[in-house]
């Protein structure tokens, strides 16, 4: 049977999307230019971490999702959704590789009056000015007239059970007004409510300022931690007490790096120029710098607290808990904990590491033991230091047996632990 909608690309933004399509009843298919996930999703697997669950999986599949490998399957679908990954380069501008790869493989497929919806975090213009020319070269059709072309952000926050898909704002810009239209018809089956951007570079642009906002604000919340520690400060129990400001402020929180799989985009980086002399976003640039920081900051304070209880960071036995950048979720997308591990081998530590959703961790290509009881480690190590604050910890009990125990999350009872 025909499917109603392909999603290319079946990793973080693709699965949610198929999930959300195939519980509305829409007959949905899933193709990825890599070969891996569809072996994956044959077999009932996630291919990703931290996305959806395998009993999800499962469900996806005895619901009516089909992966496939073939993929002719995008020449009989109504709606094509482009879901590719962009991660950063090491020139720090995004990688759209797998992008092209998607469009260059629906353009040989389209059929005129499909919608195609680019769902891809890219730089604002992408979807005019790389996606559209590949899709028309390709198929022959013309965007906005043979078929609908528009971009929707990817908005969703993986692990929160209350802003799901269904009653996540959906933002869409489209081509031309019936592109938009054709877009939020499709989105109006999934979602609550569906906003209009002006075009589909304001709805990208939308997804630079979502990202870049919250890389801003914990920037300067990291910075805080710093100061507020140099002064003697509870940087979180000030926290506490501006969130009760019923206006004009929004709680953020510092931690020992920022990870995920939304990267601040930097306009400084993107592939064109802008007409405004300077750095377009400096603010931009220096949240990345701060935020980049603090892996050796929480380093510095692993230090100085050892030195602080007679021992030296070479030979000290430091476990390291919850080694994934988001809590409750086993994805370690950008997880600031590799990069302390590596800081840490470096300086001679012993690294032994416990999370409840990895059972197997790997530092510079080697395992990292991992604590079989973490009482018992706990009270084993030199130093305990809590990178991610999981729902089965129990704080109050580790920070009892920990000889010393650095909290990077302020999770921990005021009191029982060193705070970051």
């Amino acid at each position: 049977m025909p499917a109603d909608l392909a999603v290319i690309g079946l990793g973080h933004l693709g699965l949610p999307l198929a999930q959300a399509a195939v519980g509305a009843g829409i007959h949905t298919v899933g193709y990825d230019t890599d070969p891996r996930p569809y072996a994956e999703l044959s077999a009932g697997h996630t291919p990703v971490e931290g996305s959806l669950s395998a009993s999800d999986i499962r469900r996806m599949l005895s619901g009516g999702f089909r992966p496939t490998a073939d993929p002719a399957e995008l020449g009989r679908v109504r709606t094509a959704a482009i879901c590719a990954p962009t991660p950063l380069g090491p020139d720090r501008t995004l990688d759209l590789r797998a992008v092209t790869e998607a469009a260059r493989a629906l353009a040989a497929r389209l059929r005129p009056h499909t919608t195609v919806l680019v769902e891809s975090a890219v730089p604002p213009g992408t979807t005019e000015n790389v996606v559209r020319p590949l899709l028309e070269e390709g198929s022959g059709l013309r965007a906005g007239r043979d078929f609908h072309l528009a971009h929707s952000p990817g908005r969703l926050d993986p692990g929160n059970r209350v802003h799901v898909y269904a009653n996540t704002p959906k933002v869409i810009g489209g081509l031309t007004p019936a592109c938009t239209e054709s877009a939020a018809a499709f989105y109006g089956r999934l979602t609550d409510k569906v906003v209009r951007a002006r075009g589909p570079r304001e709805a990208e642009m939308t997804k630079v300022l979502e990202t870049n906002f919250r890389h801003v604000n914990i920037a300067l919340v990291n910075e805080m931690a710093v100061l507020c520690h140099d002064l003697g400060v509870d940087l979180w129990d000030v926290i506490r007490c501006a969130e009760t400001k019923p206006f004009g402020f929004q709680p953020f929180r510092p931690g020992p790096g920022v990870g995920g799989h939304g990267a601040p985009v930097d306009p400084g980086y993107l592939p064109y120029n802008s007409r405004t002399p300077g750095h377009p976003l400096r603010m931009v640039s220096l949240a990345k710098e701060i935020n980049d920081r603090m892996p050796s900051y929480v380093i510095q304070r692993c230090a100085t607290l050892l030195n602080e209880h007679g021992k030296s960071v070479r030979g000290a036995r430091v476990l390291l808990l919850g080694v994934t950048y988001k809590p409750d979720l086993a994805d370690q997308e950008a997880s600031p904990a590799r990069d302390i591990a590596t800081r840490l081998l470096d300086m001679g530590a012993q690294i032994g590491f416990h999370d409840p959703h990895v059972l197997d961790w790997r530092v510079r290509e080697q395992p990292v033991p991992r604590a079989d009881s973490l009482y018992e480690a706990a009270a084993g190590a030199d130093l305990t230091v809590l990178l991610q604050h999981h729902r089965t910890y129990d704080l109050q009990g580790l920070a009892v047996k920990a000889q010393l125990l650095l909290d990077t999350r302020g999770a921990t009872p005021a009191g029982a632990a060193h705070r970051l």
